[in-house]
């Protein structure tokens, strides 16, 4: 494909030879013969710097947006969104041959992602997904390295999904790609919004900034699914799609509200009612949240023209998420949970939904992540001491901080709970195994913050890092 075929809906300012192009990048360690480079300015390094020795390494052109007086320069006024744009068209917009469904919020992306790709296949429709945990076309299945990945990888990722048959992809869309433009040029049939409450803060600055950069979703659907139960609701409903459609647990002045809500160990059941029907809900994961979580799914399923009943039948197939609410196997006669919660109100989310069907005690093992925003640590604190009977607080991902530092920061927030037992031990696998030993009969240990993770980021790099099996190494040595 050739330079003036990719920047046909780009504009831009320039003179270049219209060569044709081998590969698109951002990453000055990688341009080469062939390529295009987009020079991007970060926090941290700025691609422009690079531009004139991409040119010698054999770059076809480089992108720019301001003039810096070299040959086959593209200026542009953004060029975050002009890679996006160009990575897309480089993979033919696959975007366009696929319904898009996006999905945002602080929490609840990962499961409502899952129950709208098993649905969809259980109506008979080839889907794709795109999200935290995993990526998948079809049955296929890899690994993901970030919520919303790079557009190179994107678009990449996109276009398979279309070789392989796909009608629809669910995707969870994050703050930082909506920020970065990195979904710039999707277009969604349906964006679906969760929840928000504090998180990446260390990137947005502020909560103004974070609802801001989530509300570029429903700037670019037809159909935006609400959940109006959540205070930033009524933000994320001005100037957005065409069609606004609402859900609640709460609220009767909603286009579907849930009744007769049943929250047990096995799952939740209720029923959804809407001004066209109403319908029983069976969804296999327990947690009040997962009524919130399955229930933007099925809205947003029958928005999109499907029968309720078919929805609710299919719903009722979904399985769990890998990390959420995962009840680790062990003979033991306390139950062992690993769940991503990582926020505080994940935490307090899932910690809630324990007590509701906890026998014994909750003993919760719980941290927060390094180089990540620092105002959240004393409210997770605060939040899993309160709601807990034993709290274990270690570390998770430290990254580059001091792993004591960063549990020091949380301590803050315990002081109105010094009554209780609290447990500090920087080392997970120690504090893993020292709520083990505190376990009885009926109670829950919960492992809190690593979830479907499978390594730990440490200072010196990541590691690998399973709880499930440090959960059955420490009991085979417990025996």
């Amino acid at each position: 494909m050739k330079i003036s075929e990719l920047v046909a809906e780009i504009e831009y300012k320039g003179s270049f030879e219209d060569r044709e192009v081998a590969f698109i990048t951002d990453n000055s360690e990688k341009a080469g013969p062939g390529c295009i480079f987009v020079c991007i300015e970060g926090r941290r390094f700025d691609g422009h710097t690079k531009a004139g020795e991409a040119l010698q390494k054999g770059a076809a052109a480089v992108v720019v947006n301001r003039d810096l007086g070299l040959d086959n320069q593209i200026i542009t006024a953004d060029t975050r969104k002009a890679y996006t744009l160009l990575c897309a068209a480089f993979c033919g917009n696959p975007q366009r041959k696929l319904k898009m469904i996006g999905i945002t919020g602080t929490n609840g992306k990962t499961t409502t992602a899952f129950v709208l790709k098993g649905a969809l296949e259980k109506l008979g429709h080839k889907t794709g997904m795109i999200g935290t945990v995993k990526n998948m076309i079809g049955d296929s299945e890899e690994p993901a390295a970030l919520t919303t990945p790079d557009a190179n990888e994107l678009f990449a990722l996109l276009a398979r999904m279309v070789r392989a048959g796909c009608e629809y992809c669910v995707m969870e869309v994050s703050s930082q790609a909506l920020d970065q433009r990195r979904v710039e040029g999707i277009h969604f049939a349906c964006a679906v919004f969760t929840n928000l409450t504090r998180d990446h803060l260390d990137y947005h600055g502020t909560l103004e900034n974070y609802m801001a950069a989530k509300h570029i979703l429903f700037e670019n659907c037809d159909i935006a699914v609400i959940n109006i139960d959540d205070e930033a609701s009524a933000y994320m409903m001005e100037n957005s799609a065409e069609k606004t459609v609402t859900f609640s647990l709460d609220k009767n002045r909603c286009d579907y509200s849930a009744k007769n809500i049943r929250c047990t160990a096995k799952g939740v059941k209720y029923e959804i009612v809407s001004n066209t029907g109403i319908g029983r809900v069976s969804f296999g994961v327990p947690g009040e949240f997962n009524v919130y979580n399955s229930m933007g799914a099925v809205v947003c399923l029958c928005e999109l023209g499907f029968d309720m009943k078919s929805v609710l039948d299919a719903v009722s197939c979904s399985k769990g998420v890998p990390g959420r609410m995962e009840v680790v196997p062990t003979d033991t006669p306390y139950s062992v949970i690993v769940d991503y919660a990582h926020t505080p109100d994940g935490l307090k989310n899932i910690l809630t939904s324990l007590r509701k069907i906890t026998e014994g005690r909750i003993i919760s093992v719980f941290g927060c992540g390094g180089d990540r925003d620092r105002t959240k640590r004393p409210i997770m604190g605060e939040i899993g001491t309160a709601l807990s009977d034993i709290a274990v607080i270690t570390s998770d991902n430290p990254r580059t901080e001091d792993p004591d530092a960063i549990i020091a920061e949380i301590l803050t927030g315990v002081e109105k709970h010094r009554h209780k037992k609290i447990i500090v031990e920087p080392d997970r696998t120690a504090a893993i195994k020292k709520a083990l030993a505190c376990a009885q009969p009926g109670d829950v240990v919960v492992l809190a913050g690593k979830g479907h993770e499978t390594y730990q980021i440490l200072s010196t790099g990541k590691i690998h890092y399973d709880e499930r099996e440090v959960v059955a190494q420490i009991l085979s040595h417990a025996v």
